[in-house]
Parts: C-alpha cells; sequence; structure tokens
C-alpha cells in the first residue's frame, strides 16, 4: 500500500480484530479530515477509517486520458437509479481525502441569504437552524487552513467577512481578463473566485492545468488529505485506510452506538468507541445508517423522523462550453471567474456561473463518444469553458435507500426552469464575448459530486434527523460531519461550508462548549 512520506508511520493502525478509540470518525474527505484536525489537541484518541487507500502520487494523476478515458483512479463500483433500475457509475471516489483529490479547489462561502428560508420557481428551501453568523468565524479558520485566495469587494452577493481571505486572487490569464471585461461592459460583476490552488508562474499553471477534475500529484493544490489530514496526523490522529465500515452496532437500550463494524482486506473488525462521526458523503453516511437497522432502530439508525436518506440534493447543473473557431484559448488554469448576479435574481433566484478548468479532449470524450479525438482537441484548444449551477430543492422523494445491499437513489430534478433560464442567459453572454459557437451537456444522476440533504439537521426530531450541533436526535453519541446535515443545497460548491462545520461541530463532539485547543 502507498503511503506518502509526510504520513507519520506510527500514525497508519496494524488492524486487529478488536480496535479502542474515544472518537471514531468515518470517511476522511473535507468533512472527516476538518473534524480530525479540529480534534487532534483535544487529548482523545481519534481514529479516521478510510475505505480506500492513499492516493499514489504519480505521472498519471494529471494525464486526463488516465483520468476520463482508462478511469484509472474510479474504484466506487456501481449505485443503481432507482427510476430505471440501471446502475450507473457515481461521482465519489474512495481515497484518502475523499472527492478533494479530484475536485477544482473552488471554495466558496455561502451567501447569507442561503441560510434563510428561501422562496424558488418550484417551492421553498428550508432555512438552516443556526444562521450564517454562527459558521462565519469557521468559514474564515477554514480559508486558512486551505489557503484559499480570493477578493471581497467584487461579489455583489458575497456575505461579511471578519477577516481578509489569507492569499490574494488568483490573476486572470488574458483571454478569461477579455471575457470578464465583456461582462462588464452587459453590466455585471465578475469576480475572482476563491480558489485554494497555490500557484505563482506560469509554469506552475501548466503543470495543474487538469487538477479540476484529476488528483494533483504536485501538491499545489490544497486538498483534505495534504492540508488537514496529514497535519493532523503528525499531531496524534491515527488512520485505518483501505476499510469500509459497513455496519454501526447500538447498545442493549439502542440510546448509543458501541461499536462500527469495519471490512478490511477480507476480514471483519469491530471499533469500539465513545463518540462516532460519519463523513463518508450524503450518500453512504446516510445508507450506512439504513444497514445499522436493529430492533430498537427498525427503520434505520437515529431515524424516528424516517427521514434518513430523503431530502437528496445534487444540484441542476450544466457544462457550458463556447467556441470561436478562429480564436485559441491557451489559458492554463481557467478557473478564476465567477459571476453571482443571477444568484439572488427576482422573481426567483437562477444561480451561480463560474469557470471549469480548461478542458481537454480526453475530457470532452466520455460526453460525445461519437466524436473523433482530433475534432475534439480542435475545439477544446478553443473554447471557453463555464460550469453553471442552480439550487435544487428538498423532496423527500428524492432519496438514498439500500436494496439487497445496494446504494439505490430516486432523484428527479426539480427546479428545472430557473436553470434553463439561467443557460439562456449565458447563451448571450458568451456570443456576445466573442463565442458563436455554443454546446451544452446537462448533468444527469451519476455526478453528484455536491450531494447533500440525507440526514437533515433542525429544531424538532419529527421533522429532522440531526440537531444544530449535528448530532443524532435518537442517538447521543452519533455526529454527521459531511453534507448530509444540509437543510438545502444552496447553488454553490459545498466544500467550503463542509469544512467550516467539521470545525464548527468539533466542540460538541468532543464535549468541550468552551472550545478546543487551537480552534475558536
Amino acid at each position: 500500500m502507498y503511503i506518502p512520506p509526510e504520513a507519520p508511520a506510527e500514525s497508519i493502525v496494524t488492524p486487529e480484530d478488536e480496535l479502542e478509540t474515544d472518537v471514531l470518525i468515518i470517511g476522511s474527505g473535507m468533512g472527516g479530515s476538518a473534524l480530525a484536525w479540529a480534534l487532534r489537541s483535544s487529548g482523545l484518541r481519534v481514529l479516521v477509517v478510510e475505505r480506500g487507500g492513499f492516493l499514489p502520487r504519480e505521472p498519471e494523476n494529471s494525464q486526463p486520458a488516465e483520468m476520463y478515458l482508462k478511469g484509472r483512479y474510479k474504484n466506487a463500483g456501481e449505485w443503481v437509479d432507482g427510476r430505471t433500475g440501471r446502475p450507473f457509475a457515481p461521482g465519489v471516489y474512495y481515497w484518502v481525502g475523499g472527492n478533494t483529490r479530484f475536485y477544482g479547489a473552488m471554495l466558496p462561502r455561502f451567501r447569507r441569504s442561503d441560510f434563510g428560508e428561501v422562496e424558488h420557481h418550484d417551492g421553498v428551501s428550508r432555512a438552516w437552524p443556526f444562521p450564517y453568523e454562527e459558521l462565519e468565524p469557521y468559514y474564515g479558520l477554514a480559508e486558512r487552513l486551505l489557503e484559499v485566495h480570493g477578493q471581497l469587494g467584487e461579489d455583489p452577493t458575497e456575505p461579511p467577512h471578519s477577516t481578509p481571505y489569507p492569499h490574494p486572487p488568483l490573476a486572470h490569464e488574458p483571454v478569461i481578463e477579455r471575457f470578464a471585461a465583456s461582462l462588464r461592459r452587459s453590466g455585471l460583476h465578475p469576480f475572482h473566485t476563491p480558489n485554494a490552488l497555490n500557484v505563482a508562474t506560469d509554469a506552475d499553471r501548466a503543470a495543474v492545468t487538469a487538477a479540476d477534475g484529476c488528483p494533483d500529484e504536485t501538491g499545489r493544490k490544497s486538498d483534505a488529505e495534504n492540508r488537514l489530514l496529514l497535519p493532523a496526523l503528525r499531531e496524534g490522529v491515527r488512520l485505518l485506510p483501505e476499510a469500509e465500515a459497513t455496519r454501526l452496532v447500538v447498545s442493549p437500550d439502542g440510546s448509543r452506538v458501541a461499536a462500527a463494524e469495519v471490512q478490511h482486506r477480507g476480514r471483519t473488525l469491530r471499533i469500539n468507541a465513545g463518540r462516532f462521526a460519519l463523513a463518508g458523503g450524503a450518500a453512504n453516511s446516510a445508507a450506512l445508517l439504513l444497514r445499522s437497522a436493529s430492533a430498537r432502530h427498525p427503520d434505520g439508525l437515529g431515524n424516528s423522523s424516517g427521514l434518513v436518506g430523503r431530502n437528496y440534493m445534487v444540484h441542476n447543473s450544466t457544462f457550458f462550453v463556447g467556441v470561436n473557431p478562429f480564436r485559441t484559448n491557451p489559458t492554463k488554469w481557467q478557473k478564476t471567474l465567477g459571476i453571482n448576479d443571477f444568484y439572488e435574481a427576482r422573481p426567483y433566484p437562477l444561480g451561480n456561473v463560474q469557470m471549469l478548468g480548461k478542458l481537454q479532449a480526453p475530457m470532452l470524450k466520455p460526453a460525445r463518444r461519437w466524436a473523433p479525438m482530433p475534432a475534439l482537441a480542435f475545439m477544446a484548444a478553443r473554447s471557453l469553458d463555464l460550469y453553471l449551477t442552480t439550487e435544487d430543492l428538498p423532496s423527500p422523494d428524492n432519496r438514498v435507500r439500500v436494496e439487497g445491499g445496494r446504494t439505490v437513489v430516486d432523484w428527479t430534478p426539480n427546479n428545472v426552469a430557473p436553470h434553463r433560464e439561467l443557460v439562456a442567459r449565458m447563451r448571450r453572454l458568451v456570443r456576445k464575448a466573442g463565442y458563436p459557437l455554443l454546446f451544452t451537456q446537462r448533468m444527469g444522476i451519476e455526478t453528484n459530486s455536491h450531494m447533500c440533504g440525507t440526514a437533515v439537521a433542525g429544531p424538532d426530531p419529527a421533522t429532522s434527523v440531526l440537531d444544530a450541533s449535528c448530532r443524532s436526535h435518537d442517538v447521543e453519541n452519533l455526529w454527521l460531519a459531511d453534507s448530509s446535515f444540509f437543510p438545502s443545497s444552496a447553488a454553490v460548491n459545498p466544500a467550503l461550508t463542509i469544512a467550516a462545520n467539521a470545525l464548527r461541530i468539533a466542540k460538541s463532539v468532543a464535549g468541550t462548549p468552551e472550545g478546543l485547543p487551537g480552534l475558536l
């Protein structure tokens, strides 16, 4: 098994049939790693269990053909589309660091309005059980830990910051600056996106040009492994990789989790702990709770509300590509520009627009399998690439369930009309900017890296799964530290909010209301 040199050898657990720890964190993505970092100096024994291993750092990390055509790092198997009964490959990855190893390092805060009740075209998104102001200082801490580059004062929807971004924004390359100027002439307010990529030169940018969607072997992209988990391991947190949690075992009275059963290389291990935090992602955390049904919890662990797995949200999203056949786009790191002018539009919000990392031919091939690679290469060399996101709304009929040991996702998109309007507006703006040929691709059920909402937090145990500290209403020593708790999905990338919230709830997990060393 590959282990990066920065991971202390003593931090990697040698599995035994039965292990003991004070806090067990299941999952090492953004939420699990942020929680581990927050608990590193708590005096508690903290163990992180991760289904995957460390992703090897190798030249193939940044080769799109390896990622998109050969599926080199795809290891999540198949889930089932509940509407059709057909299997699909989900957009999740089982590696240390989780999906952040593949994300584009876009780390926006949710807008202040996202924390309240918002009227949308197809209904209402729920208010959160705490306001933006409670999460705000943890947003600042997460931005410092993840070395976010950004600029205040450009985005009219940016919520208040008590601290500046820790690093200046990444400059637009010439083609993107020209696009920004066109948007400004149209009366919009393009802004420099908050981005956790550390690049100082054109050579740096060239080295990470595929980092939106591919792993980054250079370490310039801040992810959960290199900025959160590895520092935590160096301060006493332990990690058990290649271990899948399959069931949580409750105490005889059902009020507490006593242990987790874990599959590790063909063996079943039992991990006893005083406190448990699930951070496997909204679908996998819900599936684990459902698989942990018992006589005391017949419908799934912590599921007295019947809402575990329900209210699954993934965003309405579209890849939007404009092409000028007579003008090349040599941009190396394109993901520096965003537009939120339509985010709080009236009568209904439309959503967020941001650049994609610069598309390359192998990235386009899965969506246009009939197209020859030379044609796709011609197109990618001349394209401007955007990602359009509109909020989807919580619906109990959109859900994750377990059937015959398989993860089944029932998902029907909603709030689609505003998304179509956002696409229509961008058609006009991109054409005006000099790109006459437009191509769009709506994302389907397999594009679920922004999933959330399957164990919603709220004050009432009858209408929510978790309380405001993300602790189970039903089980006193169980927390969820991923996006499962989101009452609404907002319309921007969720990673920073997941990290900030994991930092926020750490004192509840640790049982120290006064706070934790090195935290707020």
